[in-house]
């Protein structure tokens, strides 16, 4: 059986020689003489049969061959840190992977800080978000695919224990280009059902869940809030989105605020929720993340 080219160990010098610059510091950041240092490059060479360091000049530098080594040395030394990373979490109890469900209307922005931090927080912990609308959501946390998610009010919970987190607040826009940006306030509902209104909706599921907000008889169907904004900045139509979605582009003059007949001057608060299937357990990333995310629909709490 061929003997293994270098150690894991020796490979960890490598690197150590190739971070600090020469033998003598990788000696001090490993908390060994240099000498040690020095034979276990020694050894990496013989196993080889080439050479890693041009010694021609006044301090060694890796050769060619040297600097392909270093590369592979770097690979595995970092997926044995994430193995060593991994194999603590799990004696603490931790998931390996956590896969989370979460409906389009929790905020972008407070889920990218969650995610920010949990990277920190968790670094073992490989997470699996999937964005998704309505029913969808429900359904993967159903299925067993993820292990809890985030729903809104029209999402079928059956079967599933929920837990608020907290408002979202929809309002109705237009481009500052629209016919409806100068109607005044309130505006009819059948003013509004003249008019096209952008509605996003599930791609495919068994049963469809109620829409909401849905005034006018004329609707364009997507699948993403993002698509939603876009055509109705291009003027296509209008629709509900969150305040913080749209905040820039409300300052910007780019979108308006509309208010139909008979809602409130503040907009719509929609409640999201947490659900879970009784049969499930979340780990101790799985409940720092729902925390977390309850936050995100509180920012004075952050």
């Amino acid at each position: 059986m061929m003997q293994d080219p270098a150690t894991l160990d020796q490979l960890r010098v490598l690197v150590a020689i190739a971070d600090t610059g020469s033998f003598s510091a990788a000696g001090r950041k490993l908390n060994r003489v240099q000498s040690a240092i020095s034979h276990a490059v020694a050894c990496v060479e013989d196993q080889l049969g080439s050479s890693i360091f041009d010694r021609s000049g006044g301090r060694p530098t890796f050769t060619p061959a040297g600097e392909s080594v270093l590369a592979i040395a770097r690979d595995v030394c970092g997926r044995a840190d994430a193995l060593r990373r991994l194999a603590e979490g799990l004696r603490r109890g931790e998931e390996p992977v956590l896969a989370v469900a979460i409906e389009v209307l929790y905020p972008t922005a407070a889920l990218a800080a969650a995610c920010r931090e949990f990277a920190v927080a968790w670094p073992a912990v490989q997470l699996r978000l999937h964005i998704d609308t309505l029913g969808a959501v429900a359904e993967r946390v159903r299925d067993g695919s993820s292990v809890f998610g985030i729903v809104g009010p029209a999402a079928d919970t059956r079967g599933l224990q929920p837990r608020y987190l907290g408002d979202i607040r929809m309002i109705a826009v237009v481009s500052a280009t629209h016919p409806l940006a100068s109607a005044p306030a309130p505006v009819p509902v059948a003013r509004l059902t003249e008019e096209v209104q952008i509605v996003v909706s599930e791609r495919a599921a068994q049963e469809e869940t109620p829409d909401q907000g849905v005034l006018s008889a004329r609707t364009w169907r997507v699948h993403d809030l993002h698509t939603k904004r876009a055509l109705i900045l291009d003027g296509l139509g209008w629709g509900n989105l969150p305040s913080n979605f749209v905040e820039e582009d409300l300052a910007a003059g780019r979108l308006r605020q509309i208010r139909p007949e008979n809602a409130a001057p503040e907009g719509m608060l929609l409640p999201l929720m947490t659900v879970m299937r009784p049969d499930s357990v979340l780990g101790p990333a799985g409940q720092w993340l729902r925390n977390r995310l309850e936050l995100g629909c509180h920012p004075s709490k952050l």
